[in-house]
């Protein structure tokens, strides 16, 4: 289904087609560092990467939160805590990132754990062909320990600040395309700082 050609639409097929001069085939997962809690651009790259005929998944970071009691082990929740045990990084490789790059029959969740209810979610295993892609959105997914596991990394300008975020990791430093989505419906590249 071809998507109607509108601003967006067409800046996000030609970042589509940059990320696929870079990984034209095989499985991809792309990093959407950043952006509106409603997961707008993430959501509308993947229709993109759909319509140029690659079979698309969505995830988000949010679903991967640690659990409350686990935040807040050593006391009540800081911003700094919160950078540092937020999200479980080791079960979102297990269950998404490593069997999702395996290919094949090996199964994937896109989801692990439910923040407003604090419990993990019902286990949903999938499978993709192998030139599946995956998007994955949310914050800090630039940190250093994650930087490796992407095909390709967009860093959304415009995201909220997070002091500590930016001095640990300067996320616009490691993305592959930086973009200013404060206009969403005119998305433009912004430049290195």
């Amino acid at each position: 289904m071809m998507l109607p050609p509108t601003p967006r639409v067409l800046f996000l097929r030609e970042l589509v087609a940059a990320i696929r001069r870079k990984a034209p085939a095989g499985r991809a997962v792309i990093a959407v560092d950043g952006g509106r809690l409603d997961g707008g651009f993430a959501d509308d790259l993947a229709d993109v990467f759909r319509e140029a005929g690659s079979d698309t998944f969505r995830a988000s970071i949010s679903n991967f939160h640690s659990s409350r009691a686990y935040r807040t082990r050593l006391g009540r929740e800081t911003p700094e805590s919160y950078y540092r045990d937020a999200y479980d990084y080791v079960t979102l490789r297990r269950v998404l990132l490593d069997p999702f790059r395996l290919g094949g029959s090996t199964g994937f969740q896109l989801a692990a754990f439910d923040a407003v209810r604090d419990q993990p979610v019902e286990a949903r295993w999938l499978t993709a062909g192998m030139d599946a892609v995956l998007v994955l959105d949310g914050e800090f997914l630039l940190r250093p320990s994650l930087r490796a596991e992407w095909t390709a990394s967009i860093r959304l300008v415009n995201a909220p600040p997070n002091d500590l975020y930016i001095e640990d990791a300067h996320p616009a430093s490691h993305a592959d395309h930086l973009v200013d989505d404060s206009e969403p419906s005119r998305p433009v590249w912004a430049e290195r700082g």
